[in-house]
């Protein structure tokens, strides 16, 4: 009898100082809510949350703009990257489709959308195809970074990983330093990958710098598995979308299906100044 005593006291005990733990927890600032957990939805689940950012600004002609949209029209709704879905946890991505300038020219051409087959890669796909082309002033990577990481938080989704595709034919000139946008992102726990077009040679000038791959290697991408794909040509460009989209959504990291680097380290030649455009 006294043993049941004695047990019953020091479960009623350790009962209390639970109860003072949980309520010292709850307090905290970065503690669960109940409401958070009531508002958990599994069907906002997905693989990856993923912001196609593209460059629409002055230095983009009228026919980069068209070859840059077909060919992530054709890459979303091709097999390899449906495939690539497929084989995911939850075999669907959300992704949404945003053209960017200077500061202040973001648009969202296509909101958040799951996809999680042809069908609605398809519907995806028809969106961007027939949203009339614009072209904006001035190139802020700062500010495009800035927007996806918002429209990220502001979305329906609860992606496994999160990541920015981000496209461009030059490097940052407004909007503040790059690398300060950059270091933000990444300490969100969002990747940043690059897709820089180098589509008109080894010139210079505002519009353009050579070496924009050493550029984005340097400067624009970071987090877990980034990596980067340049474009050398309108002929490639399809192609390199197709391969940069399976490698996000599959989570293939900084290596193609060869085990070959994607992204060479800058050991080797001169680092990028990243600060000198802006």
């Amino acid at each position: 009898m006294r043993l049941k005593k004695k047990a019953s006291k020091l479960t009623a005990a350790a009962i209390n100082l639970i109860m003072i733990a949980f309520l010292s927890c709850a307090a905290l600032p970065g503690a669960a809510k109940a409401a958070d957990l009531v508002a958990y939805d599994p069907a906002a689940e997905v693989d990856v949350e993923l912001v196609l950012a593209v460059d629409i600004s002055q230095s983009m002609d009228e026919e980069e703009q068209r070859v840059q949209r077909r060919g992530y029209v054709e890459a979303i709704t091709s097999s390899e990257v449906m495939d690539a879905i497929r084989m995911g946890p939850t075999g669907r991505i959300a992704v949404t489709y945003v053209e960017w300038g200077g500061i202040g020219e973001q648009h969202v051409v296509v909101d958040w959308q799951m996809i999680d087959g042809p069908e609605t890669a398809t519907i995806f796909a028809s969106k961007i195809a027939e949203s009339p082309l614009r072209q904006v002033q001035r190139t802020s990577i700062a500010a495009a970074l800035a927007f996806s990481v918002t429209h990220i938080a502001n979305g329906p989704f609860s992606g496994l990983r999160r990541v920015i595709d981000m496209s461009g034919d030059g490097p940052n000139n407004q909007g503040g330093q790059v690398t300060a946008a950059r270091d933000q992102v990444i300490a969100q726990g969002i990747t940043i990958n690059g897709l820089p077009l180098m589509l008109k040679g080894s010139g210079n000038g505002w519009y353009h710098m050579p070496n924009l791959d050493h550029y984005y290697e340097d400067c624009v991408i970071g987090g877990p598995g980034s990596f980067m794909v340049p474009v050398y040509s309108t002929e490639e460009f399809g192609m390199a979308i197709k391969t940069k989209l399976v490698m996000e959504i599959a989570d293939l990291g900084p290596r193609d299906v060869n085990d070959a680097p994607r992204v060479l380290p800058a050991a080797g030649r001169k680092p990028i100044a990243c600060n000198l455009f802006n």
